[in-house]
């Protein structure tokens, strides 16, 4: 096992190159954010989507737009807004007089790249649209269904601080983000730098296109082989386990704040990019720091807390926090 390791880790630095190379790209327009920066590249290789909160200004949109440029991918922002109708997204049928025939137009999720920007100003109708579109990677037009094409990646931004005209997403379609990211605010030294990159009436320097879609799912390819031990696979399921039986771990000071805790997802979810993270690190093989250095983006948003927890002005990362540190590392 240990030559294979070896062989699956010279393999990962071989088609690994490119994650520098994109990562200097960024970085000339992408102040600070260098973990936002990381988990969207996570997402990209594991081929997932990415629900990003945080208040406006700070650089999401630009973030996900550079990293569709970088990456010559074709990117699609779509506004929500509560008149918002599925064929706005999916597109619709049109008919021509001339031939007396109906024609498909295509909508603006056939992209690359997808920033739903507010997703939570949009009805059920549409996210329900959506959700098929982010789970099934196709989309149904007038009975006729479409493939998207690879990679397909969403990327929704929604405010923290302002409910008003917002609907709460699906908690089915909420588990199906990989990551929900807290996006907060920049430093004073960087945000004293975007301050003199932006004072320039040009914006920012312009992206260059320095990865080939390609590359990301040649990427995908090695990153499966990928070794993790079996006691990391315990380990994953002990930490899913521990949101909805903390008792059973050691973890009584919990028992009454977790409403529901992390669906099965979550164990796939944390197992997948965990993978992925040991391929960034350039690594054959995943350790446990790679699982908890991503783990409270994953589960997050799976777990609901109960009243007495609110009541507690306890949040999600404090109650994983205590799982974390608590479940044995192997």
């Amino acid at each position: 096992m240990t030559q294979n390791v070896e062989e699956i880790t010279a393999r990962v630095k071989q088609s690994s190159g490119f994650i520098q190379a994109l990562n200097t790209e960024l970085e000339r327009v992408i102040v600070g954010q260098k973990s936002l920066v990381e988990r969207l590249v996570l997402g990209l290789l594991t081929n997932e989507h990415i629900l990003l909160e945080g208040v406006p200004g700070l650089a999401k949109t630009t973030s996900v737009k550079a990293l569709a440029t970088a990456i010559h991918a074709h990117f699609s922002r779509i506004q929500f807004t509560p008149d918002l109708l599925p064929a706005d997204l999916l597109g619709t049928q049109i008919y021509q007089p001339k031939t007396g025939e109906f024609t498909i137009k295509k909508g603006p999720l056939f992209a690359n790249i997808i920033l739903a920007d507010e997703i939570n100003r949009a009805p059920a109708k549409v996210q329900s649209a959506l959700l098929e579109a982010m789970q099934e990677r196709q989309i149904t037009i007038a009975g006729t269904e479409f493939s998207l094409d690879q990679p397909f990646m969403v990327l929704a931004t929604q405010n923290p601080i302002e409910q008003e005209g917002t609907y709460p997403l699906p908690e089915a379609q909420v588990d199906r983000f990989l990551f929900k990211l807290k996006v907060d605010y920049p430093s004073r030294d960087e945000e004293k730098l975007i301050m003199q990159r932006m004072s320039d009436t040009n914006g920012f320097p312009q992206i260059k296109e320095v990865v080939k879609p390609e590359d990301i799912l040649k990427a995908r390819e090695v990153m499966n082989l990928i070794y993790m031990d079996d006691n990391l696979n315990d380990y994953i399921v002990n930490l899913v386990s521990a949101t909805r039986k903390p008792e059973e771990y050691g973890l009584q000071s919990l028992s009454g704040l977790i409403q529901y805790g992390a669906s099965p997802r979550a164990s796939i979810f944390l197992h997948r990019v965990a993978k992925a993270y040991a391929y960034l690190q350039g690594r054959g093989y995943v350790v446990p720091h790679d699982i908890k250095s991503i783990g409270t983006d994953v589960l997050r948003h799976r777990i609901i807390l109960s009243y007495e927890a609110e009541a507690e002005n306890l949040d999600t990362d404090e109650i994983l926090k205590r799982i974390f540190d608590t479940v044995e590392v192997p």
